[in-house]
């Protein structure tokens, strides 16, 4: 069903990851490969000297480019272009670019978006034109849209995430429409911290599982229901969906700010060699001719200028949306972003429980705030991720500044009978009670905690400890000083076991430059919550910033 299935060729999951070798063998085992050979006529015909092209192309327009490129392709009147066809995920052909020899490289690749052509490292790639097009839209059922009101009145795509409405986001880094509709929303709320928050948030939401796979939401907003959640497809596939299901399953929905647009390139890849890149040039016309373009029509997309698809039009506007632009660059960065949250966090989270947090904030107090952003961090975690919990002010534990109320453990994990999430949020609820006068020992709780997540240091985790302080080290009298610390966090430093300090300086009279300090030492990072109210914002940069 929808973008990704071709109608001539079995349904095939898609792998991130690849065994290169394994790939080639496939294709020229023909598993995955169709080749368009045609019978030479001898030397008095127009294949008299055939040349073979390899065109590896996204599985949604396989069988309409086997069909194009069916017969030989002429070049000139003694030689012709014969095409080899295979499908493959954009994702893969990128791995195969980076870790195959020219030799085994396609010499055409159509994948659904230029964007694509950011991440092939170094690979020279040259566009012939756009095959086809297809806008990126908000799609759920039409019941859902009424309830929404987007139809007549769409909302930004920023505003969306505020519909209290589940959005799909899948592997960001395998689907290009979730990677559009994400650079989308961090366009349309102004590119700053608040949109790296934002969009960090959907991404530690679909990893925790807390909203449905593309397909579930396919498959909810066809069954109906006004709470059905919403999906970033492609508007092609919102058409396919309802062709396949006869009626108007799907409604696409068109953000006022714009939509981004998959642009489908035929790109080619090398061709050097003046005797190839004539036989490719041929190829690559059949594929952006207008015979190509009409042909997609029929198959739902638009024209590469945006001319409607042609036949029925249920579930989509006849009217191309404003294209929003993509920078490619700027896409690029916020996926090596979201992607650094795909290696579960080992986080140690240090909260300052000293009487200063007793000052009042709204309607609650720091130590309330406190714990709600923590516990609002903690819900998005996904279950890989593993956190313990420390708090600190001055002896908490005879002459010890700290005090550990959870061992770091994965969230999944069973804490006597209990989850370890669980766990955590109980301990988080008795934060506010836990308030110890007699000063802040920052310094000894820092570096106890930065030695405490290196002993349990595991490599295939980011290793981390995120300290909460409102105020300044107050220890000075048999606690390390500042530059003690700083010592000592140097001359410890492995690399082969990093960890780093994430501090948070929640009000005024917290010690930021200190913090600033322990972060530049250990390679951290340091944040300021001057309104205290800013807090779960700024506890989500430093989820984001680590490394």
């Amino acid at each position: 069903m929808g973008r990704h299935a071709d109608p001539s060729a079995p349904t095939r999951s898609v792998s991130p990851v690849l065994i290169a070798a394994g790939v080639v063998v496939l294709l020229l085992a023909g598993g995955l490969t169709w080749w368009g050979l045609a019978s030479s006529s001898g030397d008095d015909g127009p294949c008299a000297a055939p040349r073979d092209v390899r065109v590896v192309v996204a599985p949604e327009l396989g069988g309409l480019v086997k069909d194009l490129l069916a017969e030989p392709v002429a070049i000139d009147e003694d030689a012709c272009a014969v095409a080899a066809v295979s499908t493959q995920a954009p994702l893969e052909t990128v791995a195969n670019l980076r870790a195959l020899e020219d030799s085994a490289v396609p010499e055409i690749w159509v994948p659904d978006s230029t964007l694509w052509g950011t991440r092939a490292g170094g690979v020279q790639l040259d566009s012939a034109g756009s095959m086809t097009s297809s806008p990126v839209v908000l799609a759920t059922n039409q019941t859902a849209a009424d309830d929404l009101g987007w139809v007549e009145d769409p909302p930004t795509w920023g505003e969306v995430l505020d519909a209290q409405r589940p959005l799909a986001v899948p592997d960001l880094n395998a689907t290009v429409e979730a990677l559009m509709a994400m650079a989308a929303v961090h366009t349309s709320l102004g590119g700053g911290e608040e949109a790296d928050n934002r969009v960090v948030q959907v991404a530690l939401a679909a990893a925790r599982g807390t909203v449905p796979a593309p397909a579930e939401a396919i498959a909810a907003a066809v069954e109906g229901g006004a709470d059905a959640p919403l999906g970033a497809l492609s508007e092609q596939e919102v058409l396919a969906t309802n062709r396949e299901a006869g009626t108007t399953a799907l409604v696409a929905m068109y953000p006022a700010d714009g939509s981004p647009v998959l642009d489908y390139p035929v790109l080619r890849v090398g061709a050097e060699d003046r005797a190839m890149r004539a036989a490719v040039d041929a190829v690559a016309g059949v594929l952006t001719s207008g015979e190509a373009q009409r042909a997609a029509q029929d198959l739902g997309f638009r024209g590469a200028d945006g001319a409607p698809p042609t036949g029925d039009l249920a579930g989509i506007r006849e009217e191309a949306p404003e294209e929003l632009a993509l920078d490619a660059t700027a896409v690029q960065q916020l996926l090596s972003r979201l992607a650094s949250l795909a290696t579960p966090s080992r986080l140690l989270a240090v909260l300052d429980v000293s009487t200063s947090m007793r000052a009042p904030v709204g309607e609650g107090t720091r130590a309330t705030l406190a714990r709600d952003a923590a516990k609002s961090a903690l819900a998005l975690l996904p279950e890989s991720a593993a956190v313990g919990l420390w708090v600190f002010a001055y002896q908490l534990q005879g002459d010890q500044d700290w005090t550990e109320l959870v061992p770091l453990r994965p969230l999944a994990a069973d804490a006597d009978g209990v989850p370890q999430r669980q766990v955590l949020s109980s301990a988080l609820d008795t934060v506010p009670d836990r308030l110890s006068p007699g000063g802040t020992g920052l310094y000894d709780s820092a570096l106890a905690a930065v030695r405490a997540a290196r002993d349990s240091y595991d490599p295939d985790y980011v290793n981390s400890v995120v300290l909460i302080t409102d105020g300044t080290n107050e220890d000075d009298d048999q606690g390390i000083s500042l530059e003690q610390l700083l010592t000592s966090l140097r001359a410890e430093a492995d690399p082969d076991r990093p960890v780093g300090v994430y501090g948070i300086a929640l009000g005024e009279d917290a010690d930021l430059a200190a913090l600033e300090q322990i972060a530049e030492a250990t390679e951290g990072g340091a944040y300021s919550a001057v309104d205290p109210s800013d807090l779960q914002s700024v506890l989500f940069s430093a989820l984001a910033g680590r490394r």
